[in-house]
């Protein structure tokens, strides 16, 4: 994926259910993000942060979506880790997170590093996020190493 490049249509399974992503989007801007493995800390951080303003993503029209390669149970399991890390997170896990175990969605979005992503038992995503705008295009891209963490805030 490049700036400004359409990003193309997918179908995935969630942790909220099937999702078509330009149906899912619909008229909104979305907040594309991968994130390494689940149980880590940093990992449990960042979603759980992320998860905390999700009510400050929505006044301003945006929609969170995660990814990675771990298992959707995986994803499930790690949701109430990350709930009882932050506290302030109320009711229901409020975004969806994709589970590509098969890692074809990962290396359509170029979220696995060049040199991992020919190599079918490489499974873990580098830290990438992508914020699309309503037109289904790539307004702005970050891209680190999954040795490196973000700041959410």
């Amino acid at each position: 994926m490049r700036l400004g490049a359409v990003v193309p249509n997918f179908s995935a399974v969630s942790t909220k259910g099937p999702i078509n992503f330009y149906e899912w989007i619909g008229e909104s801007w979305c907040v594309l993000f991968s994130h390494p493995a689940n149980f880590t800390p940093v990992c449990t951080t960042e979603l759980g942060k992320m998860a905390v303003l999700v009510d400050e993503f929505k006044k301003r029209n945006v929609q969170l979506l995660g990814l990675s390669c771990d298992a959707l149970e995986s994803h499930v399991n790690w949701i109430n880790d990350i709930k009882s890390y932050c506290m302030d997170i109320k009711g229901d896990f409020p975004y969806p997170i994709i589970s590509d175990s098969s890692r074809e969605l990962a290396v359509q979005l170029d979220m696995i590093s060049e040199e991992d992503k020919d190599n079918p038992e490489h499974a873990m995503t580098i830290r990438s996020l992508y914020i699309i705008g309503p037109d289904k295009k790539v307004k702005l891209m970050m891209i680190y190493p999954t040795s490196t963490g973000r700041n959410i805030q």
